[in-house]
């Protein structure tokens, strides 16, 4: 998702998948695919290498798993701490927060 009212659009309405260091928001769309989006603002991670490097995992982890999740727009913010998890420790996180995400717009 690029454009802000797309973002708009998860807040509005969301289903939320929350940990320590990332919440999910996701909502059903009426596209044929699932959607991601990414925010790590500089206040969570000061240096663009680790935003970069947290979007980068993130991105990865979702293309893995895309073909699993329901036609959905997915809103992923990064918290305090989230600089603190080394490349499996997010990985481990974000298959967790796919699953829950899976099960929750599988109820709605």
């Amino acid at each position: 998702m690029l454009k802000p009212a797309h973002f708009e659009h998860v807040f509005s309405d969301a289903t939320p998948a929350v940990s320590p260091q990332v919440t999910a928001l996701a909502r059903i769309n009426n596209l044929n695919n699932p959607r991601l989006g990414i925010t790590v603002p500089k206040k969570r991670v000061k240096k663009a290498v680790g935003r970069n490097r947290i979007k980068r995992i993130i991105r990865e982890s979702f293309r893995q798993q895309q073909h699993r999740l329901p036609n959905i727009d997915i809103v992923i913010i990064a918290k305090t701490g989230i600089a603190d998890l080394n490349n499996q420790e997010l990985n481990l996180l974000l298959e967790k927060l796919w699953k829950k995400l899976i099960k929750r717009c599988a109820a709605d």
